[in-house]
């Protein structure tokens, strides 16, 4: 039967009243949310904020735990009469505060309405304990217990991370938070903010008319529990993260040490960092850190664009390897340098000519720059360009020129230049090999950071593979992402990392007046393969690099030191890394390498770096 206009009407009337009057019944009969809601001006809800979730590092030692403080909090309806100098004595505050912020609060009654605001925060509980006994003089005010962060080692400010108040910025890019609130801003703290945090709860008290407090509304029924934030789990190994800090003390640079079996980062020091002291208490220091002219709060390991120097060398030499413009076995002949046309690549004095293990050995400028051009001079390209984007890709495979992918906030990629670069600087098909001959060396237009340099010494340790540093650990409370689970392999084949690996060796192991220019940085039993590289720095002195894993075979640490205007690779980076290696994997350092430590400790470069 088919119905009429009318009665479609109707019976569409009929069924909008019927699901009014069934919403209704929900709000007014049913759902108690509603009904709190609805009388918000008779009742006050007290937050109970969560601790925050604990950092370990990876032996479970805390590297970030709670401890409590208290806010004093102000609901200017309520406050009566009272002795200013009394609250003054007890809060420890001048009375000329406690006046203004009262008037303050009068100037903006209509906006504050019912709400509590802070009049003090993070008060110590020795401090909030003198008020509380004499709260009951001071209605109107009251505590609010809430935990801030203690940090048992001096392990990484930078790396740690700072917790503050959300700003109104804040607050409009991220749900789930509210004026008063805290959260992660930088470092560990920001990436693992949604875990840490944790979650508000709050209690409900019932306010007479005369706004007064009665009671728990519902003897608490509808009060809700705070949840706590998770625990972390991180990569770092605390003792080694301090030493490394105390090894880098009035240096500018960084230390990065990676697991090669698994790319977990176990140190990583930025050089001068913030203390932790100050991050307890980042709001009083704010200002202080950022005038310092070394810039503590920039975190040299992973946002530092500087040129690698001669450790670059090893990628070149794999790449020559795979295009098979080399072997192993080719010498190259060195006279103070590399001499192209008008122009000299300088180098320093050693035997000539070499092969490839010794070139690593004795790091000769000359012989990367015929390897070099033997990648882009190869006549199975079309052009120099053709060849230069395929060394780029090759380069690309072992993590330079992009964003690793860290776990880590504010990773930059640095830079790795392809044809279209130099067709912009020279003009197009007018550049050749020898224009851009400094990257065989690691110079001229590439950038990468502290961070790359580590991975790069964990992929050769790993003969050809990596796993994306990352700092977080797998645990019961947090998942890490599968890809950091994924080897990246680099698109030189493994047969080719022996030799590097060898030259490596050598170069650290050879013995002194052999021609290796890494032998400050050997230990016995330790069998550390590493490269001395030395950065040209147009603000000064050379920066000094060095990388280098250990063991030779199943290696367990892979590091990168970088030091600026530090000269020469052996001088600076190649003991402070090595010294990380031992401290790692023998626990202390040995008697006879006392010295080192000791000179390393007292170094003191901070006025060779230049800070405008």
């Amino acid at each position: 039967m088919k119905l009429d206009k009318p009665n479609k009407l109707k019976i569409g009337l009929i069924v909008a009243v019927a699901i009014l009057l069934a919403r209704l019944f929900v709000i007014q009969i049913v759902d108690e949310k509603y009904k709190i809601d609805a009388s918000n001006n008779s009742m006050v809800y007290s937050m109970i904020y969560p601790p925050r979730g604990i950092i370990h590092d990876r032996n479970g030692k805390i590297l970030v735990g709670n401890k409590m403080a208290y806010d004093l909090l102000v609901t200017p309806k309520e406050v009566e009469e009272f002795d200013t100098l009394a609250l003054g004595e007890a809060l420890d505050v001048p009375v000329d505060f406690i006046r203004e912020k009262m008037q303050e609060y009068y100037r903006d009654r209509r906006k504050i309405g019912y709400q509590s605001v802070v009049m003090i925060k993070q008060m110590t509980p020795e401090r909030y304990m003198k008020f509380a006994e004499i709260a009951y003089k001071f209605p109107g005010f009251r505590g609010q217990a809430r935990s801030i962060r203690e940090y048992p080692y001096n392990a990484g400010g930078n790396l740690l991370g700072y917790v503050s108040e959300v700003d109104a910025a804040f607050l409009k890019s991220h749900e789930g938070y509210s004026a008063g609130d805290y959260a992660g801003k930088t470092g560990i703290e920001a990436t693992c903010e949604k875990y840490l945090k944790g979650e508000k709860g709050y209690n409900i008290y019932l306010r007479n008319s005369h706004n007064k407090i009665e009671g728990r509304y519902r003897d608490g029924e509808m009060d809700k529990a705070s949840v706590p934030g998770k625990d972390i789990n991180t990569t770092i190994d605390a003792e080694l993260q301090h030493y490394g800090q105390m090894l880098m003390q009035n240096k500018v640079g960084s230390l990065v040490a990676i697991e090669p079996s698994t790319g977990e980062i176990l140190t990583l020091v930025s050089s001068p960092g913030i203390d932790v002291d100050m991050l307890a208490d980042i709001g009083s220091h704010y200002n202080e850190i950022l005038a310092n002219p070394y810039k503590p709060m920039f975190n040299r390991a992973v946002q530092s664009a500087y040129p690698p120097g001669s450790v670059f060398k090893l990628v070149n030499g794999l790449i020559g390897l795979q295009e098979g413009v080399f072997t192993p076995d080719t010498e190259y002949p060195c006279h103070m340098g590399y001499q192209f046309g008008r122009n000299r690549l300088g180098c320093h004095e050693h035997r000539s000519p070499l092969d490839f293990e010794e070139s690593i050995m004795m790091s000769c400028n000359a012989y990367y720059c015929y390897v070099l051009r033997g990648i882009l001079e190869n006549g199975k390209y079309g052009s120099v360009a053709e060849a230069l984007d395929s060394w780029k890709r090759y380069v690309g495979s072992f993590g330079f020129g992009r964003k690793l992918g860290s776990d880590f906030p504010s990773e930059l990629g640095g830079f790795i230049p392809d044809s279209k670069y130099y067709d912009k600087v020279y003009g197009e098909g007018r550049w050749k090999a020898t224009n851009v001959i400094s990257l065989s060396i690691g110079q001229g237009e590439i950038g990468c950071t502290p961070l790359h340099l580590a991975n790069l010494c964990a992929t050769i340790a790993n003969r050809g593979y990596y796993y994306i540093p990352h700092l977080i650990k797998d645990s019961k409370e947090v998942s890490i992402d599968a890809k950091y689970k994924k080897p990246q392999y680099t698109l030189v084949d493994t047969s080719y990392f022996p030799e590097v690996i060898e030259g490596m060796f050598r170069a650290v192991n050879s013995g002194y007046g052999s021609g290796g220019t890494a032998t400050i940085a050997a230990v016995k039993g330790l069998d550390i393969c590493g490269k001395t590289g030395t950065a040209q720095n147009p603000r000064g002195d050379d920066n000094s690099v060095f990388i280098c894993f250990a063991p030779k075979d199943n290696p367990k640490i892979a590091v990168a030191a970088y030091v600026e205007n530090g000269s020469f690779g052996a001088r600076w980076a190649a003991p402070l890394a090595s010294l990380l290696v031992e401290k790692y994997l023998n626990g202390e350092i040995g008697g006879n390498r006392k010295y080192l430590e000791q000179m390393m400790l007292e170094g003191d470069l901070m006025d060779k770096v230049k800070t405008d």
